[in-house]
């Protein structure tokens, strides 16, 4: 049996970049679920309150935003660490006090190794807030 790091919901319409961050997350030892359509991600998500640990999105997605889809997110799963990945600027200092702990942000394009720094911040942070 092996062990996993937590539970990755990535959602990203880029194919290409979806796949390799999925790669990428498992070689880090997370269990990773992957949706092109924040739709479906969204659909899942409300099936399984509490099942992820993590959600990394983009924010230009069709259908839904992903700005609406997270907070559609967070209304279910208040303490979900949330990592957005965008090509356009987000300033996590935008949020309300209270999410500026559990929210991360990657300026596309990024390294493989800035992604995995910010994963790390993001469950530092969850866990010395538990302490």
């Amino acid at each position: 049996m092996s062990v996993t790091r937590g539970k990755v919901l990535l959602v990203e319409d880029e194919l290409a970049l979806l796949q390799l961050l999925e790669r990428y997350l498992k070689r880090l030892g997370f269990d990773v679920q992957v949706h092109s359509s924040s739709v479906e991600a969204l659909v899942e998500f409300e099936a399984s309150p509490g099942r992820y640990d993590l959600v990394i999105a983009d924010l230009g997605m069709p259908e839904i935003s992903g700005d609406k889809m997270l907070t559609r997110m967070l209304e279910i799963q208040p303490d979900l660490l949330i990592l957005i990945c965008s090509g356009s600027p987000f300033y996590v200092s935008s949020l309300p006090k209270a999410l500026e702990q559990q929210v991360g942000f990657l300026q596309k394009p990024f390294l493989p190794k800035m992604l995995a720094e910010e994963i790390e911040k993001l469950m530092a942070r969850k866990n010395a807030s538990r302490e």
